[in-house]
């Protein structure tokens, strides 16, 4: 038992103070995060919308998830990651004390997709900041060490939302997530300081000579379809599947966080020694990107079987392996992919990818579910990550062959 105590200590060794400070950061910001994962409950249960109705809400949320990923990399890559995380941030908190009071359908989409704008040009910049604030053979854990943080928060945060929600209503969590947003940055501004960073003369002249250089990059165009499928899997668990386990197992907001709470304790405990043993393993992350996808798929396969309550807990585990071996390893191949001053551009494209999938996970998903059932939407789900699977065994063929 001390030798795993130990183990798990040493896999936290190494890191910035930044780094730490910036997970500390994505803490109180996510442990906030209340309403995210249940806004299509809100929707449907609070505010009377259809599931068909709640899909378009949740569509303009993607919508906005896209735009603003675009925009945060092309202002990180123009003034940098620091102001647009600044600015990201304040606004959205104040843009989640507003939202409560809107409860119209075109007002709901306006005000998730100017909220989701804001909110998401957050993402590459956070993702170009660890690049800045980490050494390169620490990104990996790095990023796990912010993943660590940002689930902590939002396990605590949606089981609190729960009971919350059964107490005291939605209302709350909307100014719980305002304040919690514009608590993290003022945290952020103290703690951590600006980096003033000159691009050289070479990466310069690089800037100038290659502008379309990512577009010319087929295995990364591969690699964001891949995230796409990904993200398309993953999203089901923040759409469907609360409103699946009320109705099929007649389950709470309050028993949904425990559930959720599962995802978030198994990454708590388990994320930073497991990413830190694969690190010592001579292993390509595309093999890691691959086995993601199987994984991703079986835990929606699994849910086929609708009779017994368990199945939810073992779907929830074979997802949880997924995401910490595909979220982790997507990142660390994009920033090492990206070239010198491209950064922002990069990761702007890999976070738009998953913005992407929310757009089309969030109604695909709730449309089927409406009109063919949950059982269905499992299998396309699945289908998804299969081709994930087959897309990220030619990713990984072209990358052996330096393609």
């Amino acid at each position: 038992m001390k030798t795993l105590f130990n183990n798990y200590l040493e896999s936290f060794k190494g890191l910035s103070k930044n780094i730490w400070y910036l997970a500390l950061i994505s803490l109180i910001n996510r442990a906030g995060t209340m309403v995210i994962p249940f806004l299509s409950l809100y929707l449907t249960k609070n505010l009377d919308f259809s599931k068909d109705d709640a899909g378009w809400i949740l569509v303009f949320f993607g919508i906005g998830s896209l735009i603003g990923s675009w925009l945060g990399g092309w202002l990180t890559d123009k003034i940098g990651f620091y102001k647009v995380m600044v600015l990201s941030l304040f606004v959205t908190g104040i843009g989640f004390i507003g939202l409560q009071y809107i409860t119209s359908f075109w007002g709901l989409c306006f005000a998730i997709l100017f909220i989701m704008i804001v909110a998401d040009t957050f993402r590459p910049a956070l993702f170009v900041s660890l690049k800045t604030y980490s050494k390169p053979e620490n990104q990996t854990r790095s990023l796990a060490l912010i993943r660590l943080a940002i689930n902590l928060g939002m396990g605590v945060g949606p089981t609190l939302a729960g009971l919350i929600i059964v107490t005291k209503g939605y209302n709350m969590l909307f100014w719980i997530d305002g304040i919690t947003c514009i608590t993290a940055i003022v945290a952020f501004y103290i703690l951590v300081k600006e980096v003033k960073q000159k691009r050289s003369t070479e990466i310069e002249s690089k800037v100038i000579k290659a502008k379309n250089v990512i577009y010319q990059d087929t295995s990364y165009w591969i690699f964001i379809a891949i995230c796409f499928l990904m993200g398309m899997t993953f999203f089901q668990l923040l759409v469907t599947m609360p409103i699946y386990y009320e109705e099929q197992f007649g389950l709470n907001e309050f028993n949904i966080g425990l559930i959720m709470f599962i995802n978030v304790a198994i990454i708590v405990v388990l994320e930073m020694p497991f990413i830190h043993f694969l690190e010592k393993k001579n292993i390509k992350h595309t093999q890691f990107i691959m086995v993601s996808c199987i994984l991703f798929g079986l835990s929606f396969y699994v849910l086929y079987n609708n009779f017994w309550i368990g199945i939810l807990i073992v779907s929830m585990v074979i997802i949880t392996f997924a995401e910490m071996l595909g979220f982790p390893y997507t990142n660390t191949f994009a920033l090492k992919r990206a070239k010198a001053g491209f950064e922002g551009s990069y990761m702007a494209l890999y976070a738009m990818s998953f913005s992407l999938a929310h757009i089309f996970s969030s109604k695909i998903g709730l449309s089927i579910v409406e009109h063919y059932g949950y059982q269905i939407n499992w299998l396309i789900t699945g289908a998804f990550a299969t081709l994930a699977t087959l897309l990220s065994i030619w990713l990984n063929n072209r990358v052996k062959n330096n393609l």
